[in-house]
């Protein structure tokens, strides 16, 4: 099979994004909906990028090639080693290049990035069952539904339900046995 260059790339999200990033969450807000809440002024943008500080969360901006606008973000959220090795996806495209596959390619990096250089063996994704659009994407990049989670995020005002998805590392490696049992 012939691998065709993809047409994105990652860049870390630094706190020089913070226009550029608000003024797309803003423009996307229809699309992001009931499905998550992201930073759409300077302050909370601020707040926001302080997950980022402690290196158990990376967030990650995906950025055309060939114009350099930024398409989409993504987040591995909650990075936990050990037995584990494992993390939460997060992810939003932004509403004025929506729909022309950029975040599939995006997620693609990413799952290659997260199992090769973070060497993690296990990510999820859990996603509103309502959010058919991020439900097609975990599909098209081979994760496997692993049941519904009640109630399990606050967004919108109110515990919403999700569904799990997840995909492991498709070369399985083996943790230091030394490493503590979590």
């Amino acid at each position: 099979m012939s691998h065709t260059p993809s047409r994105v790339e990652l860049h870390p999200l630094t706190l020089s994004d913070q226009d550029e990033f608000c003024a797309l969450v803003r423009a996307s807000s229809e699309l992001h909906g009931p499905w998550m809440q992201l930073p759409t002024t300077a302050e909370e943008f601020q707040v926001w990028m302080r997950r980022f500080e402690g290196g158990t969360n990376r967030g990650l901006l995906i950025r055309v090639r060939e114009t350099g606008e930024a398409a989409g973000m993504v987040n591995i959220n909650s990075i936990i080693r050990g037995r584990f090795q494992g993390a939460s996806l997060g992810y939003a495209a932004f509403a004025p290049s929506a729909g022309r596959g950029y975040m599939t390619e995006g997620l693609t990096a990413t799952l290659r990035h997260a199992f090769t250089e973070l060497r993690l063996h296990r990510l999820e994704a859990n996603i509103q069952p309502g959010n058919k659009a991020s439900l097609a994407v975990v599909q098209r990049l081979g994760f496997r539904y692993e049941g519904i989670s009640p109630a399990y995020l606050y967004i919108d005002g109110d515990w919403r339900d999700h569904e799990r998805w997840a995909i492991t590392a498709p070369t399985p490696w083996t943790p230091d046995p030394s490493l503590p049992a979590i």
